[in-house]
């Protein structure tokens, strides 16, 4: 049986796919291109203010727990409910919507512009949650070919044949009349990085996720205690992570990768070799795959790009809640342009995280730790970012236009990422913030493959392979990645 493992990247792919060999006996190492462990989901710490630079929250709790006892440990870190989910804002309106898992609180912000608002919504929600659970088998499966993918579609249920011929907005447009109440329901598109327009009606089963089924969560004391604590349960099994360390090329072998090599031509070698890099991006950038050069990436469907701000103030906002969207008054014409219009970026939507409202210990006493984030049009369409003030400088000011109070003066600390920085630090497409989107044929068997086509022992986990983005996504991959793995060793050893 093969034994020794390398991974490439310590993001939560390669942390939870490590950690889940190391417990069965596999000796893991890791290596990563930052001085960190973490990948997206991170932390920075600048004048005394602590922010999650990525994701913010998650959902889908049991997918942790689940990951937990199939390792034999207890959960390494802590999180709470939130409830309300978020707050949303329009930018022609003083009222603030609190997104409620209780309906019918949830209906009462909508009786003048939706009467029949509650009893849509749960009708709404019924078809959202059979639409979870009866794909659910797709989302939890390896695939080997694409006919194997395509008999897994044959299992779900025919019913729901209708909704894939629909986008996610047409999916909500079906149950909730109101326009306000389409558009906050319909956010949840962006999660996935596109626009409720562009995104198939399917996964309005993240709705059933939000309000239903489980929720959204928080972890005290921020995001980053999920990489800290699952990092320490890596130490117990010896697993070593060394940082610093770039791939930047390979050696092989007719069908098996036989060395890595990082950017100081130092080779590392396992006798199975598991990427957490980006699937598609290294399979062009390191194995200079031709299906996977730059060029063809470009026509591929990406998510859109991120230009995120980190503000630290001396003061607190206990009027904002812990998470935040600010929206315009063209929400359709804005999703239309968000993707390749510069100009866009004129009238930002964006999001607001108040991590210190939760967490006093991420700021001092008496400050708030601010995290925004903006879509914005990823390289392909924005290469010039020198402007990047002008559009911070926009956030702020329609920040504190819709709070009623003017934080530039009590700005203590300011970092900014464009696309650019995203690209550099994490090796992501043209800066695009969540790697390859969901369309129909970019999901399942059309998405990177989690094993690569040439060399039998090198296997792919994280967002941009199967099942796709998000926190308890890549939990999932990490199991199917670990599976694929398991199948490779029984076969050799037969």
């Amino acid at each position: 049986m093969s034994k020794k493992v390398l991974i490439v990247g310590a993001g939560l792919g390669g942390l939870a796919t490590g950690l889940r060999l190391a417990k069965k006996g596999y000796s893991v190492e890791i290596i990563e291109k930052n001085s960190q462990a973490g990948g997206r989901l991170n932390q920075l710490k600048r004048d005394g203010f602590t922010f999650d630079t990525g994701p913010s929250f998650f959902s889908m709790s049991y997918e942790f727990t689940e990951f937990a006892r199939e390792c034999g440990i207890s959960l390494p870190f802590k999180y709470y409910a939130l409830d309300p989910l978020y707050n949303v804002n329009f930018k022609s309106s003083p009222v603030i919507y609190s997104l409620y898992k209780d309906i019918a609180k949830l209906a009462q912000q909508f009786r003048e512009s939706e009467p029949d608002f509650e009893k849509n919504m749960r009708k709404y929600l019924e078809k959202s949650g059979r639409l979870y659970h009866d794909t659910n088998v797709v989302i939890k499966s390896n695939y080997d070919s694409l006919a194997d993918y395509l008999l897994t579609l044959m299992k779900v249920n025919p019913l729901h044949l209708p909704v894939i011929f629909r986008n996610f907005w047409q999916q909500v447009a079906h149950y909730i009349k109101s326009d306000e109440a389409r558009q906050i329901l319909s956010l949840v598109a962006f999660f996935l990085g596109r626009t409720p327009f562009d995104t198939v009606g399917v996964y309005t089963l993240l709705s059933y996720t939000e309000f239903q089924h489980d929720g959204y969560f928080n972890v005290e004391g921020g995001m980053y205690k999920i990489i800290e604590g699952i990092v320490k349960e890596l130490e117990k099994e010896n697993v070593n992570i060394i940082y610093d360390t770039e791939i930047t090329d390979f050696l092989s072998e007719d069908s098996r990768l036989s060395y890595l090599i990082d950017i100081n031509n130092k080779k590392w070698t396992a006798d199975i070799i598991i990427i957490n890099a980006d699937a598609a991006v290294f399979r062009g950038k390191v194995f200079r795959r031709p299906q996977f050069s730059e060029e063809k990436l470009d026509r591929k469907e990406w998510t859109m790009g991120s230009l995120t701000m980190y503000l630290g103030i001396d003061c607190k906002l206990p009027e904002v809640e812990h998470h935040n969207y600010y929206l315009g008054n063209n929400y359709r014409e804005y999703a239309s342009k968000v993707y390749t219009r510069p100009e866009i970026t004129d009238t930002p939507y964006y999001y607001v995280n108040v991590l210190s409202r939760s967490n006093p210990e991420c700021a001092p006493e008496g400050s708030e730790s601010l995290f925004f984030v903006c879509p914005v049009p990823d390289l392909r369409f924005k290469t010039n970012w020198d402007d990047k003030d002008d559009i911070v400088n926009s956030m702020i000011d329609d920040f504190s236009a819709r709070i009623k109070k003017d934080i530039r003066p009590h700005i203590v600390s300011k970092t900014v990422y464009t696309p650019v920085d995203w690209q550099d630090q994490f090796n992501l497409h043209r800066g695009s913030g969540l790697g390859l989107s969901h369309k129909m044929m970019q999901i399942g068997g059309f998405r990177p493959k989690n094993h690569d086509e040439i060399f039998k022992n090198v296997f792919y986990v994280g967002a941009s392979t199967i099942p796709g983005t998000g926190l308890p996504m890549v939990i999932i991959s990490s199991k199917l990645t670990y599976e694929r793995i398991e199948k490779y060793n029984a076969l050799r050893s037969e």
